[in-house]
């Protein structure tokens, strides 16, 4: 079952008290246990544009997950003409930068910078909770014919639309995703701020590269799924479950003009091309 409320850790994280020097010392500290040393097993990517007002609870979010695996975070840097960059470099936290601008260029970027044998796709405005990475990771680690795993998500409001019409809503967004699942093509339902797969079948399939009209992260789950590498599986536990702010919503002009159009979005979503399998 959805919340109803902002969980007490993912609250505490976005209304975190924590002066700024305290903040950038709990994260660098934190990094350095999840980091260890070696060769990571997980590489978390985050694009960021201008995101210093988000970026830091981000990297605080992910870097108190719970997890015995070795994990690299690497922030890629898409011309943010903030502080995004230094922010993120005060952290310990490796910051890479890619000029071409687009979410296309800074995920293939940072798959190109990975290490790890599974990436997880991550973005600069989301909280993570603490069993995010152990419940993203464990299809993909048990199981051969899984070859993306991808999530669900939940809005923290900023603007006057309360938690209680967004988890309707929500729920209503589930069940559109449930039929395209089982009766459409579920990788219309994969989004690349809660997904993760295998880094070499990534890079044999070209990363994120798409035709006009397709989104990267759901033609990435439809080439990796249409190439061979296994089947896409919904991680439905609430302990993977992603916060992320409704600031979009707020922007296209509100909640109903915003739910509109991601209802229209994901009830008559763009066709895919056909994938050729022999890549």
């Amino acid at each position: 079952m959805r919340p109803i409320m902002i969980p007490r850790k993912i609250y505490d994280v976005v209304q975190s008290t924590l002066l700024f020097k305290e903040k950038v010392s709990l994260i660098k500290q934190r990094y350095g246990k999840l980091r260890k040393s070696g060769s990571p097993d997980i590489s978390v990517v985050i694009p960021a544009y201008n995101e210093e007002k988000n970026i830091l609870a981000t990297l605080q979010s992910l870097v108190l997950n719970q997890t015995t695996r070795k994990v690299e975070i690497i922030v890629v840097n898409n011309n943010s003409a903030d502080n995004t960059a230094g922010l993120v470099l005060s952290t310990g936290v490796d910051c890479i930068t890619e000029t071409k601008q687009g979410i296309t260029a800074a995920r293939n970027t940072g798959l190109k910078a990975a290490t790890g044998k599974y990436i997880l796709n991550a973005d600069a405005d989301a909280i993570y909770p603490p069993d995010w990475i152990d419940q993203m990771i464990e299809p993909l680690d048990k199981n051969e014919n899984v070859s993306l795993t991808y999530g669900r998500f939940s809005f923290i409001p900023i603007g006057k639309t309360g938690r209680l019409l967004y988890f309707f809503y929500e729920y209503a967004a589930d069940l559109i995703r449930y039929y395209n699942r089982f009766y459409k093509e579920e990788a219309v339902n994969v989004y690349g701020f809660n997904s993760g797969f295998r880094r070499t079948e990534g890079v044999a399939v070209n990363g994120f590269d798409h035709p006009i009209g397709a989104n990267e992260d759901g033609y990435l789950a439809l080439k990796l799924k249409n190439n061979g590498y296994g089947k896409l599986h919904y991680v439905t536990s609430t302990k993977a479950l992603v916060w992320t702010s409704d600031r979009r919503l707020q922007v296209e002009g509100g909640f109903v003009k915003g739910v509109s159009k991601r209802v229209k979005k994901i009830l008559f979503p763009a066709s895919f091309v056909q994938v050729r399998t022999d890549l």
